[in-house]
């Protein structure tokens, strides 16, 4: 049953729900990047779909625009995958849950995806409705962008023949973005001994946590949970008598996580309910802390008795413990030029403990290059210093401002006209692809936006109806532009 079919504009949420219907998670765009090619086959479109699946459809200009410049529509067709704890859903292979509640659209226990699936939807939208006066345009869909813009890093543009980019992966109604952060993932290693240890488990879960989006929502000043189990567990593995045996958190290096779990053995059973008193301690201190930006974090300790598991030695235990520790998180510096922009950043978004050792993934991002290269380097020397290993993989540039744009001319002139008043033009710490096509593309003339879309990359995430409708109203105008 169709949940959206009575939304306007009807082809932009014909389109949309048809995209959330298609599990699309990074690296598993096939089912999505087949459904853009059938889209492009169906209506005799020309189509380019690489090995990667990234996909470009062109349409050539209609009557009276042949001779007007061509213009590239840009989004990604992956999304962030997150989830309640109470849901089941496989997000590799089910669709997802939509529901309407007055102005915005969610996804039952999920992320929505409306970044960037709504990119998507408004460029099938457009492509599929002959009566749209409109030059020659260019579709790019990309894959991997949330995961450090893989897919935009090895598309072949070459038959491209646009100069002007709308890049429609952004957030807020009004606000256009002019240039971005250059960035990288980063992946650090620590290889751990481990022993059969006989004690009391102790299960610590920390969830509820707000999380969000490592660029947009770094400066909120909310609480990363794979940073605040580490400061946990720092209280606690103090002495020999307990080890670290489970420590996971977080799925996306890109997303602030929201919840993170860890097992320690508590090997002298007199020792068990101090051990537990310093974990509610430590939480204790961690709501009090965080109460304005996480009011809903919580934590939960469960003690399982007569426990024998392979857990990591008390020297090893502290080592990792000490290495989350002693790297940074967060904000590193804002910016020198433009008020109340974060220059470099990164996020510690995913943690996990296995066979072979400790696994720290980060985001980084900064506006200033000189300014990466040093936080690379800051991570890889404290890396060393506890042997642990850092690598640094998907690097992709910053998107400088271009202080002339005719693009961004005409498209304040045409919002200005629509709603009797100027958009905002800002930078943003958050990556997007603009960047790294415009090292592709010579001239390229870029600008970012797109419809009201909240918290996205978490499970509250959700898309506003009005504003999407003026938005696609507003992209008509742009596109019929000479």
């Amino acid at each position: 049953m169709r949940v959206l079919s009575e939304l306007e504009p009807k082809n932009v949420f014909s389109f949309f729900e048809d995209i959330c219907n298609i599990p699309h998670p990074s690296y598993k765009e096939e089912k999505i990047s087949n459904y853009l090619v059938d889209f492009a086959k169906e209506r005799k479109l020309e189509y380019y779909q690489d090995s990667l699946n990234n996909v470009i459809i062109i349409k050539e200009a209609s009557k009276g625009y042949e001779d007007a410049a061509p213009i590239i529509l840009q989004g990604h067709m992956d999304m962030v995958c997150e989830k309640t704890p109470d849901c089941d859903k496989n997000m590799d292979e089910d669709g997802l849950d939509l529901e309407v509640n007055g102005d915005f659209i969610s996804a039952k226990g999920t992320t929505l995806g409306g970044d960037d699936g709504i990119a998507v939807a408004y460029a099938l939208a457009i492509l599929d409705d002959d009566s749209i006066a409109h030059p020659r345009l260019e579709f790019v869909c990309t894959v991997s962008e949330e995961v450090g813009m893989e897919g935009a890093s090895s598309i072949d543009v070459s038959m491209l023949k646009g100069k002007k980019l709308l890049n429609m992966d952004s957030e807020e109604e009004g606000i256009m973005l002019a240039s971005c952060a250059g960035g990288c993932s980063s992946r650090v290693t620590l290889k751990l001994d481990k022993n059969k240890v006989t004690g009391t488990k102790l299960s610590i879960t920390l969830s509820g946590l707000t999380g969000g989006h490592s660029g947009v929502e770094i400066d909120k000043g909310r609480g990363n949970a794979n940073v605040l189990m580490s400061r946990i567990l720092r209280d606690v593995i103090t002495d020999n008598n307990v080890y670290l045996a489970a420590f996971n958190g977080g799925r996306k290096d890109n997303a602030i996580p929201r919840e993170c779990m860890a097992e320690i053995i508590v090997a002298a059973a007199d020792k068990t309910a101090e051990v537990k008193a310093a974990i509610e301690n430590a939480a204790k201190e961690i709501k009090e802390e965080f109460a304005t930006s996480d009011a809903d974090l919580k934590c939960v300790v469960d003690i399982s008795e007569g426990c024998s598991t392979e857990a990591v030695t008390y020297e090893d235990s502290t080592r990792a413990v000490s290495l989350i520790q002693a790297l940074p998180n967060g904000i590193m510096r804002m910016s020198q030029d433009i008020d109340n922009l974060v220059e470099t950043s990164l996020n510690l978004g995913v943690i996990s403990l296995d066979e072979s050792g400790i696994c720290l993934r980060f985001s980084l991002r900064s506006s200033v290059g000189a300014a990466l290269k040093n936080l690379k380097s800051q991570i890889k020397f404290i890396s060393e210093a506890f042997r642990a290993n850092a690598e640094f993989t998907g690097e992709y540039p910053a998107w400088e401002y271009k202080k002339d744009s005719k693009l961004r001319d005409d498209m304040v002139r045409i919002f200005e006209q629509m709603y009797g008043k100027k958009p905002t033009i800002e930078a943003i710490h958050a990556g997007v692809e603009c960047g790294i096509l415009a090292g592709k593309i010579e001239g390229l003339d870029c600008i970012s936006m797109g419809p009201d879309i909240f918290d996205i990359h978490t499970t509250e995430e959700h898309l506003s109806i009005s504003s999407t409708k003026r938005m696609y109203e507003y992209i008509l105008n742009v596109i019929a532009c000479k």
